[in-house]
């Protein structure tokens, strides 16, 4: 991945996905922000105990990042629904509440509209047609991941936008690694198909399972690119629910950019 600095601000991009024209994309990492405490600082998540004023202070430290005022999220519930964000989530959206649509997905085609998810050790998998111009921002923890919101987040991109896997972009962003992604009750929690991807220490990886996921919808396996970074590792740039506990949540965003006139 490549580190960025704008608008003192540091994040990092996918470089197969900053080839593609009209798209932006950042997996921001948790400074430079207003949270205190075990959410310092740049947290953007209403939901883990944070002070909301500083929240929505973040929230706009990001947009002004971007240079957009259309940040949209979700509720994240660990599902696989998906959210189609069109014309009327947008003029819905409202940063300073939690009552946004319900889903682990987002999949757009409009312009200037950026797609943000809310991670501290689960999967933001990036997604971009820059053919037909659809992205997607994809939120898989490991129930996601056994319930393969990749393959479901693919095939709408299909049927819904006509997009062609050929087409189709993947960046799997900084999430819990191989190294750090025990489950000591993998038995009761997930199916024995996916425990190929154990080793003999309990530790899944759900970076190569993603890979696969990907790779059976269609995507070309040289179109598919992961940032490697552990979060629970990396707690100097990431936030990690496995190694902190209480802490707050890093942005990943994708968008597509106002064409120019």
């Amino acid at each position: 991945m490549i580190h960025r600095n704008q608008k003192d601000l540091n994040f990092f991009q996918f470089e197969h996905l900053s080839a593609c024209s009209g798209v932006w994309h950042g997996i921001f990492t948790r400074h430079r922000g207003h949270s205190q405490d075990s959410f310092r600082s740049l947290n953007v998540s209403f939901g883990v105990g944070d002070d909301k004023k500083a929240v929505i202070r973040n929230r706009h430290v990001i947009a002004r990042c971007i240079g957009t005022k259309n940040l949209v999220f979700t509720r994240q519930v660990h599902g696989t629904q998906i959210v189609p964000i069109d014309a009327a989530c947008i003029s819905a959206s409202d940063w300073s509440s939690d009552s946004q649509p319900t889903g682990d997905a987002m999949i757009t085609n409009l312009q200037d509209t950026y797609l943000v998810l809310q991670v501290a050790d689960c999967q933001p998998v990036l997604l971009v047609d820059p053919i037909r111009r659809v992205v997607a921002n994809v939120h898989a923890g490991w129930r996601g991941s056994i319930a393969n919101i990749l393959g479901v987040t693919v095939n709408l991109m299909k049927t819904r936008y006509g997009c062609s896997t050929d087409d189709i972009f993947a960046g799997i962003g900084p999430s819990l690694g191989p190294c750090c992604a025990e489950f000591i009750h993998y038995k009761k929690e997930i199916p024995f198909r996916y425990w190929k991807y154990k080793n003999s220490a309990d530790h899944f990886d759900f970076w190569a399972m993603s890979r696969d996921q990907l790779c059976e919808s269609g995507l070309l396996p040289d179109h598919i690119s992961s940032s490697n970074l552990c979060t629970r590792c990396r707690t100097d740039l990431f936030y990690s629910y496995r190694g902190e506990g209480i802490t707050g949540r890093f942005a990943a965003v994708v968008g597509l950019t106002p064409e120019k006139k």
